[in-house]
């Protein structure tokens, strides 16, 4: 951990502070470093703590000694800690008003090259949200598209088990430390999603889920995505924040249609009847991406970030036009699975049909 990271930590042991807070204290010093040498006047000034907090800012009740054995407990706990101006950190959430000051990650972060997708909705879900949840999380997979959630049981969780059930990128966002599993039916899915994917977290790693935490882990969750697609909603729910969130944040939001008097559609047919997209068909997302990758969103000409079997077929591809029984043929692959990877490789903008059946490279 360097110097500008260790500095951060010592200010994410401050509960008082969120992003808003951090964020001030950094711009108004010019460095995580800089915070600890900022007047208390100027603090004051700029009524950025209340005064209960600015006595504990006086007091210095966060020591040294206190920052290193955290830093320690994140290295054995196998979390990192990551703030805007390490190269990693989210381009996607650069740009948001109340970006995070910190991030808490155990595996990977989403990446800025890759098209991304929340999946949200109700933790009652329906069997038939459930089944949509996790088929659309499976289909994002499938395409390469990394999928965004929460954690949560119903809508959350079956999304996250269908991009894993496809071996895609899968990202949980969590109103919690990365070392309390919430809810503890969702514990399968808190030890794998960090093997391809990972967890994210603005909390220090013991910290409880706690009500007021989960509006601000919906802006991350709404901010890390391209697009939030929303499953089933009550008229007032967390789902529905995330969607106001996106829209707030420039994201495009889509909803699933449900019966006009079902409580758990209400908050979806509103999205709809105010202006979301509408999911009719998987096809709707499919297309949606295929428009943004064809806009110039992603470049992967390089054939980079591919599976064995998508290397397989994208190396049976030419500058010159082929038939896709040519491609079949000389990828060893069953027909049906070929087509299926060419149509993910024409989504993800490596490919393109030049006629009926003929592929070549872009």
């Amino acid at each position: 951990m360097n110097r500008e990271q260790k500095a951060a930590l010592w200010l994410a042991m401050h509960e008082y502070i969120g992003a808003v807070r951090a964020n001030r204290l950094r711009e108004l010093a010019g460095s995580y470093e800089d915070i600890r040498k900022l007047p208390i006047d100027i603090i004051r000034e700029e009524e950025i703590l209340k005064p209960k907090e600015l006595a504990l800012w006086e007091a210095c009740t966060i020591t040294d000694s206190m920052t290193d054995r955290m830093e320690e407990r994140l290295d054995k706990l196998g979390i990192r800690l990551v703030i805007p101006e390490d190269p990693d950190y989210p381009k996607r959430l650069k740009s948001l008003r109340d970006s995070p000051a910190w991030l808490f990650a155990r595996g990977s972060l989403p990446s800025d090259e890759i098209p991304s997708a929340a999946i949200v909705g109700a933790r009652s879900c329906t069997d038939y949200g459930r089944e949509q949840a996790e088929f659309i999380g499976r289909l994002l997979a499938r395409y390469g598209i990394q999928v965004i959630s929460g954690l949560a049981e119903g809508v959350d969780a079956a999304a996250h088990q269908g991009v894993l059930s496809e071996r895609g990128f899968a990202f949980a966002v969590l109103g919690n430390g990365l070392n309390v599993c919430y809810p503890q039916s969702s514990r399968n899915l808190f030890m794998e999603i960090p093997v391809r994917g990972g967890l994210i977290s603005e909390h220090l790693p013991d910290v409880r889920p706690l009500h007021w935490h989960f509006p601000a882990r919906n802006r991350i969750i709404s901010g890390l995505s391209d697009l939030v697609i929303v499953i089933e909603a009550k008229k007032r729910s967390g789902s529905l924040i995330t969607a106001d969130l996106a829209l707030e944040q420039g994201r495009d939001v889509f909803a699933l249609p449900g019966r006009w008097n079902d409580p758990l559609s209400e908050g979806c047919n509103r999205l709809i009847r105010v202006g979301a997209g509408i999911v009719t068909n998987p096809t709707d997302i499919l297309d949606y991406f295929h428009m943004k990758l064809q806009n110039g969103v992603r470049d992967e000409s390089s054939g980079a970030h591919l599976a064995k079997k998508e290397k397989m077929v994208y190396s049976a591809i030419d500058s010159y036009p082929r038939h896709a029984d040519d491609i079949m043929e000389r990828a060893g692959l069953p027909s049906a699975e070929c087509m299926e990877i060419l149509a993910g490789l024409e989504i993800r903008g490596l490919i393109r049909q030049s006629e009926n059946q003929y592929y070549v490279r872009k």
